[in-house]
């Protein structure tokens, strides 16, 4: 996952920055951001393939994009409608920022869900696992992106320290992640286990 990610994310960080002021930089992101997921998508389902054969690895990829673009549109909308909501009062845009953040946080494991939860016991905890991931890692690239980045720089260095920024990122998701995947595997693994050793043989008719 940190290679896919790293490597995922290098799309919209170069669209970022050769399409800023641009008109078409919104729905390029978005495109960006599908590309991303997709990315993202498949080299999780590579390694999920191991443990879980009969998760469907396109239906994984196509949810994870879906869900990417959907966030990188959460994300770019305030931005977009800054005129619009900027009269609201105070306790309105905290609110709607608020749930905006939860949604964004969401997304892409609520999507995951869909497919996980068919060969997975208690996979909603993955919706979680995976928001905690993209909040530690959204953590470590602002903690080391925005330092380094000054007006004026060529685009070449901003691309190249947002790659850096997250590479970071997608290393600190995929702890988190994984970390995740890990413990519900063998949380199952133990499950069954337990079924088949307290299972009561079916008794046979004389």
């Amino acid at each position: 996952m940190t290679a896919g990610e790293a490597v995922g994310f290098a799309v919209p960080a170069a669209v970022g920055v050769l399409t800023r002021d641009s008109a078409w930089a919104f729905p390029l992101l978005l495109g960006a951001g599908a590309i991303e997921g997709a990315i993202l998508g498949i080299s999780q389902a590579a390694v999920l393939h191991r443990q879980l054969p009969q998760l469907s690895g396109r239906r994984w990829v196509a949810l994870t994009a879906a869900a990417a673009m959907a966030a990188y549109a959460i994300g770019l909308l305030p931005s977009a409608l800054a005129a619009w909501w900027t009269s609201w009062p105070l306790i309105v845009q905290v609110l709607f920022f608020g749930a905006g953040a939860v949604v964004l946080l969401t997304s892409i494991g609520l999507a995951q869900w869909l497919e996980l939860r068919r060969h997975l016991a208690d996979a909603t905890w993955w919706i979680f696992g995976t928001a905690l991931s993209w909040l530690v890692g959204l953590a470590v690239f602002f903690a080391v992106a925005p330092p380094f980045w000054h007006p004026g720089q060529s685009p070449v260095l901003t691309v190249m320290i947002g790659l850096l920024a997250g590479a970071g990122m997608a290393l600190a998701m995929a702890a988190v992640t994984g970390t995740t995947m890990v413990v519900l595997l063998r949380r199952q693994s133990r499950s069954a286990r337990h079924v088949v050793r307290y299972a009561r043989p079916t008794q046979r008719r004389p």
